[in-house]
């Protein structure tokens, strides 16, 4: 997947050398992710929006962070994504010091609330996977209110001895994914902006890009678990075992970068998607890009044994954060969907 000339994010090696979930680590990923930001921000690190006519370069950055440290990419894809819903959705600019979260899952539960009152809407309840609940300063999130389900955005107050939104400690219990600090978030009266109108948020062209974005993370935290197996067969020399899982792997990567950069050229040739082709697209590629990281977790897996993952902090964390963000696909309901969307259409690619 080649686009054009640029150097690969800043983001430092995490994990290697000390226990892939040791006590500290969330707030070193929440350090780089701010670092990260700023470099956004100054314009040293280059994400361009999606559409742009550089969506190629946007995906050749998050998966590069992603082949470095997959729970640091997790907060700055969803910091890059908020900017690129404000800015599709004519809502507020981030400014420089802010960092932004996406806060829109809706698993069954709870969830939010939000109600519009003399002095503007506020939202209540408890939302769940909030990636970079102690870090992020400000956060779009989605909320149900009277005529349906719209997204806000919000200052978090975390810092500023606001009491308004607070993480719920001891809610993300997964190892995987640990540093991306997802954990969820108690809301009280928490003063909104309304970001476009009601389901603007899932309806708008952006949410499909983005969907895509989420994929090339998953591709480059891929390429970070081959890693480990291309080391394996260099330092073994001529093992017929080895070399097939290894030919195995660099079969599906190259597919996964040639579907990436597809897609890229897609999105920037339609980035409003006139053609209504964006859906289909997004299930597309997302369910490929994720059959391809679960095949690289096995073959890797079945070619290496148990050494990596017993010995190698850092494989232990790329295998293990893989394992988990991948799950964000819906397998078999996002299969279905796009299997009626053919049939509907009639249309095979």
């Amino acid at each position: 997947m080649q686009g054009t000339a640029r150097e690969k994010p800043a983001a430092p090696e995490i994990g290697a050398g000390q226990a892939p979930w040791g006590e500290g680590l969330r707030d070193t990923v929440a350090a780089a992710f701010a670092d990260c930001v700023q470099d956004i921000t100054s314009g040293e690190l280059d994400i361009p929006l999606p559409g742009s006519g550089r969506t190629l370069d946007r995906f050749l950055a998050l998966a590069d962070m992603a082949e470095t440290d997959l729970s640091l990419v997790r907060l700055v894809e969803g910091h890059v994504d908020a900017v690129a819903i404000l800015a599709e959705l004519d809502g507020p600019a981030a400014r420089p010091g802010e960092r932004w979260g996406v806060w829109a899952a809706e698993p069954p539960g709870e969830g939010l609330t939000a109600s519009l009152g003399d002095d503007g809407w506020v939202i209540n309840g408890r939302k769940r996977y909030c990636s970079g609940a102690h870090s992020c300063t400000h956060a779009l999130v989605t909320a149900r209110a009277d005529d349906g389900r719209r997204l806000f955005a919000v200052a978090t107050g975390l810092g500023s001895g606001a009491a308004w939104c607070r993480p719920v400690e001891g809610s993300w219990q997964a190892l995987g994914m640990a540093a991306s600090d997802s954990a969820d978030m108690l809301f009280t009266d928490v003063p909104a902006i309304p970001v476009g109108g009601v389901e603007s948020y899932v309806e708008r062209p952006g949410f499909q890009h983005g969907g895509i974005g989420v994929a090339a993370c998953w591709y480059g935290g891929a390429r970070a678990v081959a890693r480990t197996l291309a080391a394996a067969a260099a330092r073994h020399g001529t093992d017929p075992l080895t070399d097939a899982h290894l030919g195995a792997v660099d079969m599906r990567l190259h597919a996964a970068s040639a579907v990436l950069a597809q897609a890229a050229t897609e999105i920037d040739k339609d980035p409003a998607d006139v053609e209504g082709a964006g859906r289909a697209r997004s299930l597309r590629v997302r369910g490929f890009i994720e059959g391809v990281c679960a095949d690289v977790l096995t073959h890797v897996g079945r070619a290496t044994g148990a050494e990596p993952l017993c010995h190698d902090p850092a494989h232990t964390r790329h295998a293990t954060d893989l394992e988990v963000y991948i799950r964000q696909h819906h397998g078999e309901r996002n299969l279905a969907e796009l299997g009626r969307l053919v049939a509907e259409s009639g249309e095979w690619q």
